[in-house]
C-alpha cells in the first residue's frame, strides 16, 4: 500500500460543495498519520547530512572573518579530540615512551695531555653516529689552568662506544643523568599535524570543486585560510623535528679540567725552602710597593710641606735676629 498526499483546494470547488472538500481534506491528513506509523511501505525522505565545516563556511560566506572564525572552532574541536597518552594505554596496546635523556660529565687529565684526550674524545664523535654542538679548548697559561669542554647528541646504541673512549683517556670525576618524558607533548604534537593536514586536505578540494557556485570573495577568503592552516602545519612540523631530536639521541656534555698535583709536608716540604724560592718575587713585590707609595707622596711633598718648610725657616731667622 502506498500513500499519497492528497490535496484538496476548496477555492476552485462551487460554494455547495467546499464543506466536503475540507472533510476530505482532513480524512486525508488522518490517512497519512496512520501510514507514518505503520512505517511498511511508506518513502520516507532523510534529511541531507550536513556539508563538512570548511564546505559549510564557503557555502554561506559573508566575509573573510567568518571563515577564520568557522577554522578557529573546528580547531578547537579537533584538539578536544585529540587522543591523549592515557587515552591509547587504556585499550590495551603498549604506549611507547619518548624520553629526553641528558648526560653530564666532569673528566680530570694531567695538564699537559688536556688537549690531546679533548682531541681524541672529539675524533671519535666523528666516527659514531654522533652530532657534535659544540667545542672549546682552553689551554694552561701561567695566570689560570687550562679547561676544555664538549657537547655532543649521541645515538642510544652509540653513548656506550663514547663513554668507553672517554675512559681511556680521562677519569671522570662526575657524572650526573636526567631524563624528561616527552611523551605527552609528541602525541599532541602529532595529533595537530593529523589534524590539520586533514583540514588543509579539504581546503584544497574546495578549490579544485567546479560544480558548487562560489564567488570571488568566498574563492579569496579559502585560500587565505589554507595558507594560514599551511603556515600553522609547517610550524608544528618543525616543533615535531625538534622533539625527534631530544627524544632519539641523548644530550652529552663533557668538562675537562686539569689534574692537580697535591703535595704534603711529609714528602720533604720545607717552609724555609719554599721562602728562599720566593723570596725573589717577595722583594720585587716590596719594592713595586715602595716605588707605589714614593710615587703618590711626592705631589704631596711638592706642593704642601716645601712651602710649609720655607715658612718655617724664614720666622725662625726673623726670631732669632730680634
Amino acid at each position: 500500500m502506498t500513500c499519497r498526499t492528497l490535496r484538496a483546494s476548496p477555492r476552485f470547488l462551487p460554494a455547495r460543495h467546499r464543506a466536503g472538500a475540507v472533510l476530505l481534506a482532513l480524512a486525508a491528513a488522518f490517512s497519512l498519520a496512520g501510514c507514518d506509523r505503520k512505517g511498511g511501505d511508506t518513502a520516507v525522505l532523510a534529511e541531507p547530512a550536513p556539508p563538512p565545516a570548511p564546505m559549510q563556511a564557503a557555502a554561506g560566506y559573508g566575509g573573510g572573518a567568518e571563515m577564520r572564525k568557522e577554522a578557529r572552532m573546528r580547531s578547537a574541536e579537533e584538539s578536544s579530540a585529540s587522543p591523549s597518552a592515557v587515552d591509547q594505554s587504556q585499550d590495551g596496546t603498549p604506549l611507547q615512551r619518548f624520553l629526553a635523556v641528558r648526560q653530564e660529565l666532569n673528566v680530570e687529565v694531567p695538564a699537559e695531555q688536556l688537549a690531546d684526550a679533548w682531541g681524541k674524545v672529539r675524533d671519535l664523535c666523528g666516527t659514531l653516529k654522533c652530532e657534535l654542538l659544540s667545542s672549546s679548548l682552553l689551554r694552561e697559561t701561567p695566570q689560570q689552568p687550562g679547561n676544555a669542554m664538549l657537547e655532543m647528541r649521541v645515538e642510544p646504541a652509540d653513548v656506550e662506544k663514547l663513554l668507553g673512549g672517554l675512559a681511556g683517556v680521562a677519569s671522570v670525576v662526575s657524572h650526573t643523568t636526567t631524563s624528561e618524558d616527552k611523551t605527552a607533548e609528541v602525541i599532541d604534537v602529532e595529533a595537530r599535524i593529523k589534524n590539520r593536514t586533514e583540514f588543509r586536505d579539504s581546503l584544497r578540494a574546495m578549490l579544485r570543486d567546479t560544480v558548487t557556485k562560489r564567488t570571488m570573495t568566498d574563492l579569496l577568503a579559502i585560500q587565505r585560510t589554507l595558507s594560514d592552516t599551511q603556515a600553522e602545519l609547517d610550524a608544528i612540523a618543525t616543533q615535531r623535528k625538534v622533539l625527534a631530536q631530544q627524544t632519539s639521541k641523548q644530550h652529552i656534555q663533557i668538562q675537562f679540567t686539569a689534574r692537580r698535583a697535591l703535595v704534603s709536608s711529609g714528602d720533604g716540604y720545607s717552609p724555609m725552602r719554599n721562602a728562599l724560592r720566593n723570596a725573589g718575587s717577595v722583594l720585587s713585590e716590596s719594592v713595586g710597593s715602595l716605588i707605589t707609595f714614593i710615587a703618590a707622596v711626592l705631589p704631596w711633598l711638592l706642593l704642601v710641606v716645601l712651602p710649609v718648610g720655607w715658612v718655617a725657616r724664614v720666622l725662625w731667622r726673623r726670631r732669632r735676629a730680634s
